[in-house]
């Protein structure tokens, strides 16, 4: 197959959509049985693609030139694919060309469905593209992978013909962490919490649940925050300040690899109670060190964990606060959740992930064959 793919998440600073990208391909592209062409509204800054079965092809004007990737993705974008010869063309993220050329046969990955059911959460024009192209590209696609059974069955509700051609295929932990960790024998408790700080992620109650834990958790364990700024009215400091915390909350921003895996190894707990998640990887990357888990008992993230946490109700402060409290009170309970964590965790794996996108794609390349014939 000649297989195209939208890698734009590749020339930004990587995120959740990114490192699935990231990884699946990665593996992906080392089967020379297929050629490989990359495309980018941006040079790319991530992965290794010197590879004699893979071209990139992007722009090179600035991103302050060019603007926003919707003109290219929907213009540009499917003009190459119909002059490089693409048998099949990917999206990893949400949303297809929908002038892409009726002889290629597409592929589209839906990681959620946050336009519907947290709305309130997004930027006004994200959710504006994702409620507008979406729908739009599931119904044109050939093939859909769906990264969790809540992902998909939110979407069988919203595209009711979607569940005839979707495909649920997991993400895993990072590939590149188990290499970058270095021994760090210092001794810190802390909680942790990665992930873009933005509304969804409910930073506002988990702080607030923080706050009111007893006086000597909060000697005993301070509060990491791991994430890119995102968007939105809440200011992390200042509710830090007003919360009267600020002496055990430590804001490090965004983390390389490197650092991020370090940081997750040395973590007391982890701590996600998200509003809304398709799948939630940094549940996965934090399991798979062996961390107890505290997150959300809705939408992926009790599929994704298992019994390998400690969930909680996102919208109760009361709810978080007792959850952390529980696990950091209670060493047995903190061991169990690890151990059933890293058991939890091997069921994830980029190795078969790809192998089942890759399956996808000739499956997707044959109806749409067999459809033309």
């Amino acid at each position: 197959m000649r297989i195209g793919v939208d890698i734009r998440s590749l020339s930004e600073p990587i995120s959740g959509i990114g490192r699935y990208t990231l990884n699946l391909l990665e593996l992906m592209v080392l089967d020379e049985s297929h050629e490989w062409v990359l495309y980018s509204h941006q040079p790319i800054v991530y992965g290794q693609w010197n590879l004699k079965n893979v071209s990139v092809r992007t722009l090179s004007f600035p991103k302050w030139i060019i603007g926003h990737y919707l003109p290219w993705s929907q213009f540009i974008l499917p003009f190459w694919t119909k002059q490089d010869n693409i048998d099949i063309f990917w999206s990893p993220a949400h949303r297809l060309p929908i002038f892409l050329s009726k002889s290629i046969a597409s592929v589209v990955t839906i990681h959620d469905l946050v336009w519907k059911h947290a709305p309130e959460t997004m930027r006004p024009f994200g959710k504006f593209l994702d409620s507008s192209f979406m729908p739009k590209s599931v119904k044109i696609a050939d093939k859909v992978i769906a990264v969790s059974k809540s992902t998909a069955k939110d979407l069988y509700i919203e595209v009711p013909e979607s569940k005839q051609k979707t495909i649920i295929i997991y993400e895993a932990g990072s590939l590149a962490f188990k290499q970058l960790i270095k021994n760090d024998n210092s001794i810190k408790k802390y909680l942790l919490f990665v992930g873009t700080l933005e509304p969804r992620k409910n930073l506002a109650r988990l702080l607030e649940a923080y706050s009111l834990l007893p006086l000597s958790i909060k000697e005993e364990y301070s509060f990491f925050i791991v994430g890119g700024k995102g968007w939105g009215k809440d200011d992390i400091k200042s509710i830090v300040k007003n919360f009267n915390i600020k002496k055990y909350v430590k804001i490090l921003g965004y983390l390389s690899d490197k650092d991020l895996a370090n940081t997750y190894q040395k973590a007391s707990l982890f701590v996600m109670p998200s509003l809304y998640e398709g799948f939630g990887l940094p549940l996965l990357e934090a399991m798979s060190f062996g961390v107890p888990v505290v997150t959300s008992n809705l939408s992926s993230m009790p599929e994704i964990v298992g019994n390998a946490a400690v969930l909680a109700d996102p919208y109760s402060v009361d709810s978080i606060k007792e959850g952390i409290k529980k696990v950091l009170t209670d060493k047995q309970l903190r061991f169990l959740l690890s151990s059933a964590g890293l058991k939890q965790s091997k069921h994830f794996n980029w190795k078969k992930a790809a192998k089942k996108t890759l399956h996808v794609f000739a499956d997707a390349l044959s109806s749409k064959q067999g459809r033309n014939f």
